[in-house]
């Protein structure tokens, strides 16, 4: 079955996992299986001033709706393509006298939507809203309970002139919402900033070492007719090759975890039990338990002693770092390495954990040559345990090549910045922000590598009166986030 757009692709019944989606023809890495427009979209309440409610973009500057004055906008642009779905919501607020919460907010634009186009097929979409899973049955007590309130907060927002709803109908809609809403990101792909329901989505299933990745692509609206404006979307992109006929999969979880505790967290936000092959054979748990190899090998109770240091040091370091206690993170993160480097292996995944919240907070205070030194040894892990072109193992590879460039370490920054482009080109594609940026950093490393392999000396003298003239560029401070995961699931 294929409809507007996605004739490479075939909605199927997977065995033992109800509905999935299957090639029609032959993908290569990088290539776009498929790119959706969002059936509905909101951004977060916390973020609703300071992200553009069109394209999901973070602006400086924001123009506001006249109207109900809390719908944000990056232009005259973005707010008339927003106006056929903002319309209803708009005098729904006002005469609400407040806005609701993003949840409320979502149902409603999907039922206004049900309302304007009727309850079919919706263009381009596989299947309807109303055959989306919803996983109401599944829900305890406290989900059930939270149900509950949401259908209430959206009975008092539902405006009586709209046309009305079954309960069942609502009910069906927050559950699609809880178990398939997808995590919007903004520009630079770095911050989970709203939700979506992309239905065709919806119908991948998940495996551990997927062949396929999702991208979130905000469009493009500067073009100055508007004809050529591209509207905000997620793409299928596939990671390895991919014959006609083999289902096509993504990952709802990050791999760097154990495989029971993937499974944990796929059963209790998702309601399934994973039976892909990695968790089945417990692939790459070796690796990331892995202690130190040689002689003298750590005991099983040395080992369990100071896995349990590491998720305790974990627990405190978060404390910290909300708190923005960053030179406390670091003493926390070398008093760990210290006890774990004897006794974990390079890829253990506690070890990795540590190496990683070191090597971004020491750049955010710009100790660069120590936080290279973290970096490099976590890629190095990573290299092992992630699938080559997995998306976070590219921003990974990155984070790591700046933090050597401006640790004045060219050859290896820019050999880090070279591979993370290669990644992020089949994960992001050339037109991203991410891969754009990269690709300037990857001109600007060649060039200081050739001015370095010619004369070493006067490119450490051009550099140090540069770092003079112009403040070394400050990273971001580090986020308390994970990296946006797929699926957003509301806590």
């Amino acid at each position: 079955m294929t409809k507007g757009g996605m004739e490479s692709v075939e909605v199927f019944t997977a065995e033992g996992k109800g509905r999935g989606l299957k090639a029609q023809k032959e993908f290569l890495p990088g290539d776009v299986i498929f790119a959706e427009p969002a059936y509905a979209a909101v951004v977060f309440d916390s973020l609703t001033h300071v992200i553009c409610h069109t394209c999901f973009k973070r602006q400086e500057r924001l123009h506001r709706c006249g109207q109900c004055k809390f719908a944000f906008y990056c232009d005259r642009t973005c707010q008339r393509a927003a106006w056929l779905n903002h319309k209803n919501e708009c005098s729904a607020i006002k005469r609400h006298g407040k806005a609701p919460s993003e949840n409320i907010r979502l149902a409603a634009r999907i039922l206004w939507k049900m309302e304007r186009e009727g309850s079919g097929l919706s263009e381009g979409c596989l299947v309807s809203m109303e055959d989306l899973q919803n996983h109401v049955d599944n829900f305890g007590e406290e989900e059930k309970k939270e149900l509950r309130a949401d259908v209430e907060s959206f009975l008092e927002f539902w405006p009586p002139h709209c046309q009305q709803f079954g309960m069942q109908l609502i009910s069906h809609i927050f559950g699609v919402i809880s178990c398939n809403g997808f995590t919007l990101s903004d520009q630079r792909g770095l911050q989970a900033v709203g939700v979506g329901i992309f239905p065709n989505l919806c119908q991948a299933n998940h495996d551990c070492w997927p062949n396929c990745t999702v991208v979130f692509n905000n469009g493009n609206h500067e073009a100055v007719r508007s004809m050529f404006h591209t509207q905000m979307r997620i793409e299928l992109r596939a990671l390895s090759k991919i014959s006609p006929g083999d289902e096509l999969t993504v990952s709802y979880v990050d791999f760097l975890s154990l495989s029971e505790e993937r499974r944990k967290q796929l059963k209790k936000q998702y309601y399934f039990d994973c039976t892909c092959e990695h968790c089945k054979k417990q692939l790459k748990d070796d690796l990331m338990l892995a202690v130190k190899a040689g002689e003298s090998k750590p005991s099983a109770d040395t080992v369990k002693e100071v896995i349990q240091l590491s998720k305790d040091t974990l627990e405190k370091i978060n404390k910290a770092r909300m708190e923005g206690h960053y030179h406390e993170v670091v003493k926390l993160c070398r008093d760990c390495l210290k006890k774990q480097e004897p006794v974990l292996g390079d890829t253990n995944i506690y070890l990795l954990r540590i190496l990683s919240i070191a090597s971004e907070v020491l750049s955010y205070l710009q100790m660069f040559e120590e936080a290279a030194d973290y970096a490099k040894r976590m890629v190095d892990g990573y290299l092992k345990i992630y699938h080559p072109n997995n998306a976070q193992l590219g921003m990974a590879v990155m984070r790591a090549g700046v933090t050597h460039w401006h640790a004045g370490l060219i050859e290896a920054g820019h050999g880090l910045i070279c591979k993370a482009y290669a990644i992020l080109l089949i994960t992001h594609g050339p037109s991203h922000p991410i891969t754009k940026d990269l690709e300037v950093m990857r001109v600007q490393t060649e060039m200081e590598l050739r001015m370095f392999q010619q004369n070493e000396f006067m490119y450490y003298k051009m550099r140090e009166a540069a770092l003079k003239n112009q403040k070394i560029q400050v990273m971001p401070e580090p986020s308390n986030e994970n990296a946006p995961s797929l699926f957003h699931k509301k806590e």
